[in-house]
């Protein structure tokens, strides 16, 4: 379900005052229901509020707009110095953007700012019709690439509570008393205290069914601690999928959209053993509703489990430096900022001319840093050596003879360390390997045990 303040071809199922249909209403919540099943979308008209050059702030929020599924029939920009605390805007502004946007046949107006519950009511009543701001915009794009049980609870989670403090703007009269038939009280209680209510109930319905997964991604990160992990983070449509893809041959979707993925998925990144793991994880993006920062805390956990993280920026954007700002910013927040980084400057290919190297340097603002593209096997090569090079600094090399009936020794070895060399002797096969300082202390002590056999 999509949380506009009024009724709207979004969510035609959220019912008016008086056509008596509240109990439908709370029924919805019961059933889960979502509007996936729509016949039509809206027609909207965008602002995007800010100061000085707004326009790629005006593309990303119009990008936003199409990914949810909405037609854009107009849009501007306006500079912001002042807002105005009972409409942001201001009531003349609001006349004036309202007219243009019905002069081009909007049903929806979309602000490009969050919107406290009092100042899309008022908006609305100037304007005449439905107001969306940019918080409920994102809400939407990540219900529509929700795929698993995890995801679409975190989702469902940050969509009521920003539907919350919102109920009186449904479409119902909120101060009707509701029967008691439905909800087993007293017909006192007003039909917001009512949906209060259900909302309520629902949330901690799912934040016990989210508690229950973070257990079991817990369990998970336990049994990958004795794998090196590198995590793939960067602002959203900066190409980690393609990457993720080009390095590891997965198949997971790469769509050029905004925040097409959603959940973390981690692969295999070495030949020899699963002792290297790579994550792509949910992209970033600037005014980060703080309901879907929260809500995806479990998600964005496993990012502090890394050893080495991989900053991937949009060289071909040219708003890259904001979207390394607004990335090292998250990533502050979510206590990672002291995770080793490397930052990788993806999609040269799309480049018309190469970035200067001082340039490079001041971006990646001390860090180790290369260029790539996920269309170039040789830049993904590259890629992977150095990644690859990065976790195994640490790495013992060694050569151990291990006798031939040693059999479990060589799975060991074979299963979690990188084979260099192998020499066949008299009394057993020897090995040159580099491994993880634990993994070759095993690998001694099993090799002593069999000799004592």
């Amino acid at each position: 379900m999509k949380f506009y303040s009024k009724p709207i071809l979004e969510h035609p199922e959220v019912p008016v005052a008086d056509e008596g249909r509240f109990e439908e209403l709370v029924s919805n919540w019961d059933n889960k229901r979502t509007t996936e099943n729509r016949s039509e979308n809206n027609n909207c008209y965008v602002v995007s509020l800010g100061e000085g050059d707004l326009s790629g702030q005006l593309a990303e929020i119009l990008s936003l707009v199409q990914t949810q599924g909405d037609h854009i029939v107009g849009h501007e920009t306006v500079n912001l110095l002042y807002p105005n605390p009972k409409t942001l805007i201001g009531k003349g502004k609001a006349q004036e953007i309202s007219d243009r946007a019905i002069e081009a046949g909007a049903n929806l107006l979309v602000i490009d700012a969050e919107l406290s519950p009092s100042q899309m009511r008022n908006l609305e009543d100037i304007t005449g019709i439905s107001v969306c701001d940019r918080e409920a915009i994102i809400l939407n794009v990540f219900s529509k690439h929700a795929k698993t049980k995890r995801s679409k609870i975190q989702v469902e989670i940050a969509h009521l509570e920003y539907l919350r403090p919102r109920i009186r703007g449904l479409g119902l009269d909120m101060d009707q008393q509701a029967s008691s038939v439905v909800t087993g009280r007293g017909p006192g209680e007003t039909a917001s205290a009512m949906l209060a209510r259900k909302l309520d109930g629902r949330l901690l319905e799912l934040k016990k069914a989210l508690s229950r997964i973070k257990k079991t991604d817990s369990t998970q990160r336990t049994g990958r601690k004795k794998s090196k992990q590198i995590t793939l983070v960067g602002y959203t449509n900066a190409g980690k999928t393609s990457l993720m893809n080009a390095l590891t041959k997965a198949a997971l979707s790469a769509k050029d959209k905004p925040f097409e993925t959603l959940d973390t998925t981690t692969r295999c990144l070495s030949d020899y053993g699963g002792d290297v793991l790579l994550s792509d994880t949910v992209g970033f993006i600037r005014r980060l509703p703080e309901s879907l920062l929260s809500s995806f805390e479990s998600t964005l956990d496993g990012i502090k489990d890394a050893s080495l993280i991989v900053m991937v920026v949009d060289a071909s954007d040219s708003e890259k430096e904001l979207h390394i700002e607004t990335t090292q910013k998250l990533l502050n927040k979510i206590g990672a900022d002291k995770i080793p980084c490397l930052y990788v400057f993806n999609k040269i290919d799309l480049l018309t001319s190469d970035i200067p190297g001082s340039n490079i340097e001041r971006l990646s603002d001390g860090h180790k840093f290369l260029k790539a593209s996920s269309e170039d096997s040789v830049s993904v090569k590259n890629l992977r050596e150095k990644l690859l090079s990065e976790v195994h600094s640490e790495h013992l090399k060694c050569k151990l003879l291990v006798p031939y009936k040693a059999r479990e020794v060589f799975k060991l070895i074979y299963s979690k360390c990188r084979v260099l060399e192998t020499e066949a002797k008299e009394d057993g096969l020897l090995f040159s390997l580099e491994g993880e300082p634990h993994i070759v202390t095993n690998i001694r002590e099993r090799i002593k045990e069999v000799q004592n056999d």
